[in-house]
């Protein structure tokens, strides 16, 4: 793979790694030995790591983008689901991916996803909820937001 690390990947960057259909978001890294568990592969906990980092750096473009305020609302998992397809080994390039597939009022599920050359490892399905500041209830997506999410990630509106 000759692609960047620690940078978002263009769609061309992204097909050339062998993604046909491009993310709004994606980035690129090597496997570490600190990954490995005692089986010489990637350990579970690691693929929540890559997720979580990659579901921060999105909801952090999305207050730079003014899509979110700041201060706003808290967003946290309700629910997730993580599917292991297939390991990966220290010295593997991946690239990590991360969309919104749906929303709701007060909610947005998102779906991501670990490749490595063009064959994809694992998946992560989540559901994100908006919380007040203090953490009192819940918090109307703006619709601002909503408008993102159909016309960037090509989400839909969820009853």
């Amino acid at each position: 793979m000759t692609v960047p690390f620690h940078t978002p990947l263009s769609p061309d960057q992204q097909r050339s790694a062998g993604i046909n259909e491009p993310q709004p978001l994606a980035m690129a890294d090597q496997v570490r030995f600190s990954d490995l568990d005692t089986n010489n592969h990637v350990n579970n906990c690691t693929y929540f790591e890559w997720f979580e980092r990659l579901r921060i750096r999105y909801t952090q473009s999305l207050v730079e983008q003014g899509l979110i305020d700041t201060p706003g609302p808290r967003v946290v998992i309700r629910s997730g689901s993580i599917r292991y397809l297939h390991e990966l080994l220290e010295r593997e390039d991946y690239i990590v991916t991360c969309r919104c597939t749906g929303f709701r009022n007060t909610s947005y599920s998102l779906s991501q996803q670990v490749w490595v050359d063009g064959q994809l490892r694992a998946t992560f399905d989540c559901i994100l909820v908006l919380l007040e500041p203090d953490g009192s209830g819940r918090f109307a997506l703006p619709d601002r937001l909503k408008r993102h999410f159909e016309t960037h990630d090509h989400a839909t509106a969820q009853s």
